[in-house]
């Protein structure tokens, strides 16, 4: 397997999944969990977003293609989604719905599935960049070599959410409320760039 090609792979799906990036996020939408609860979020966020690229690894479009769905629909829907999730962390209806629930069966948040492991980690980008990097090759050794890449990135994403709460900590109330305000900016302008991104794309090849 040629070394270039795995560096390229992890470069490239490092930027698209951001884990870096990601951190700050995940501090917001588990906002006052447990350190407990807020493990048990990130461990199925991954696990969960894993489990999607790798499906996307050996059946890629085809996954979309018998739903009739395309890629393009995908990126407008996701960003759609994320839209939604952006207005709550700017207007707090996130830690009002929080609240509410808390008060009628002290059920804790479960941001773990969405927006978390879709479409944050996993998302249009990640799942078009597995689809392009597992169509690079055709061997098992190739395949096995992407989905470790893969992997690894994920696992630095887990690493980084296990420690959101030393980060949590460190920036205090105030910093999180601060935070939370401008990554629900971010998250709103990622959500409109996913759907300009899906209506170019339906543009170009309509």
């Amino acid at each position: 397997m040629d070394a270039a090609f795995l560096v390229t792979a992890f470069a490239t799906l490092f930027v698209v999944i951001d884990p870096i990036g990601l951190t700050p996020v995940f501090i917001a939408l588990t906002q006052g969990a447990t350190g407990a609860h807020r493990r048990v979020l990130a461990l199925r966020a991954c696990a969960i977003a894993a489990a999607i690229l790798l499906l996307f690894t050996f059946f890629g479009e085809a996954v979309l293609g018998f739903i009739g769905i395309s890629m393009s629909a995908f990126r407008i829907a996701g960003g759609i989604l994320l839209f939604i999730t952006a207005l709550d962390m700017l207007f707090e209806r996130r830690s009002k719905r929080r609240e509410d629930k808390a008060g009628e069966d002290g059920a804790l948040p479960d941001p773990s599935v969405f927006p978390i492991a879709i479409p944050l980690i996993a998302g249009p980008g990640a799942i078009a960049t597995m689809i392009l990097l597992a169509g690079q090759t055709t061997d098992a050794l190739g395949i096995a070599a992407v989905i470790g890449v893969m992997l690894s990135v994920v696992a630095m994403v887990l690493l980084l959410f296990l420690t959101a709460g030393l980060i949590e900590r460190a920036l205090g109330h105030t910093g999180i409320v601060v935070v939370t305000r401008l990554l629900g900016m971010l998250l709103a302008a990622l959500s409109v760039q996913f759907v300009i991104d899906g209506v170019r794309h339906i543009a170009v090849s309509g």
